[in-house]
């Protein structure tokens, strides 16, 4: 198994042929767009720069950024500052650095479109812009609602969210981020290097598009973000449910899947970017080993089953109530009133803080939190009635 396909250009696809290059196999990649600016953030969290260092140096543009602002549906807003910053890079320069990496570790890159592939025969054969090619292996990197390889089925409407958004020209140094009542999905603006990404993603099982670019467009007016010369955009990616996660089949005898094609997406902030890079990672390992039967194990291993448990608790954050009022209402409250919890939100959010060991944490911090948010009710009260006390307001007449 020497000669390997790649469907794909994108973070998984490039990354994963990187890493087989450079560890001797002939690789060629086929996308048909190869460095293009896709519908998203943007956005590389702490786990991503810490597992791949080179995409935090280097003289590529990107955006560096250490506070978020998120906005309850009901108007209420906290700021938080990143104990680790995200970097936000344009997809147009990130495609474009990782498949510069991969040719330089020896990849052939073709810009083609695939529109055909075949497993069934000895050896995997695809159809690139009407010419039959041939490989040992084929790696599928292609998004996800493609439907090249036979015997698999495309994800439905349950695990697929539709995003709608624009690219401003204008500048910003804060990530903003709105929820609303009863809607799985949120609102964002991302601050590029020379552009805002600002869009929303929602359930595309729940949600129509209608409804996403009307709260779209309501969101950029009360924020302010213009909208003239802004270059609208829309996509659909993957927000994969838990059986899907656990029973959607990866790896077979001469393919794999990896990056938005595997379903490895996190459902309840949307970052795809880690999952993507690191599933093609992962992968090479495996193919490197001899072994591609253990992929599915590897990544497992490594993140699968925090996006499992961020599947169970996302509808919870989006449509669930607590203490009488919308979890993400109370949470952002929280925000406001508590450094504790502000300091474990910030780590959520920046992607230091991990989901397997976030409900240990939440209930560790319950005490301080709930004590901090009171202190922070009754202090502004205490403070009214000195101040009322000391001007003689309340002295008898």
């Amino acid at each position: 198994m020497r000669e390997i396909a790649i469907v794909g250009g994108g973070p998984s696809g490039a990354m994963c042929a990187e890493q087989l290059a450079r560890a001797g196999f002939d690789i060629t990649l086929y996308d048909e767009h190869l460095a293009w600016e896709k519908p998203c953030g943007g956005g590389l969290t702490h786990k991503a720069i810490v597992a791949y260092p080179f995409l935090g140096v280097g003289p590529q543009p990107r955006k560096r950024v250490d506070s978020i602002e998120l906005i309850s549906s009901r108007g209420h807003r906290a700021h938080m500052k990143l104990g680790h910053p995200i970097i936000i890079y344009s997809r147009t320069v990130l495609n474009g650095l990782l498949l510069d990496r991969a040719a330089a570790a020896g990849c052939r890159i073709v810009r083609a479109h695939v529109a055909q592939v075949e497993t069934s025969g000895k050896r995997v054969s695809l159809v690139a812009d009407g010419k039959t090619q041939e490989a040992d292996f084929v790696v599928l990197a292609a998004g996800a609602r493609n439907a090249l390889l036979p015997g698999t089925r495309p994800l439905k409407r349950g695990d697929l969210e539709m995003t709608l958004g624009y690219f401003v020209p204008a500048q910003a140094d804060e990530i903003k981020v709105k929820f609303l009542h009863r809607f799985e999905g949120y609102l964002w603006s991302f601050p590029r290097a020379d552009h805002l990404s600002v869009g929303i993603c929602g359930s595309m099982a729940r949600h129509t598009s209608q409804e996403l670019r009307r709260h779209l467009h309501a969101f950029m007016y009360d924020e302010k973000i213009p909208t003239a010369a802004a270059r609208f955009y829309s996509h659909v990616l993957p927000s994969p449910q838990v059986e899907t996660l656990r029973a959607r089949r990866v790896v077979g005898r001469n393919w794999a899947m990896v990056g938005d094609a595997a379903a490895w997406v996190d459902p309840l902030t949307g970052e795809g970017l880690y999952y993507a890079l690191c599933s093609g990672d992962l992968l090479a390992q495996a193919l490197v080993a001899g072994d591609p039967a253990s992929y599915p194990a590897r990544v497992r291993a490594t993140f699968s089953a925090e996006l499992e448990f961020a599947t169970r608790i996302a509808r919870r954050l989006y449509r669930g109530r607590f203490l009488g009022g919308a979890v993400t209402t109370r949470m952002i409250q929280f925000i406001g009133r508590s450094p504790t919890f502000r300091a474990l939100m910030g780590d959520l959010f920046s992607g230091a803080q991990g989901y397997s060991s976030l409900k240990r944490r939440l209930w560790g911090q319950v005490g301080v939190t709930f004590s901090e948010v009171i202190n922070s009710l009754v202090r502004p009260q205490s403070r009214r009635l000195a101040e009322r006390t000391a001007s003689g307001a309340d002295a008898p007449q």
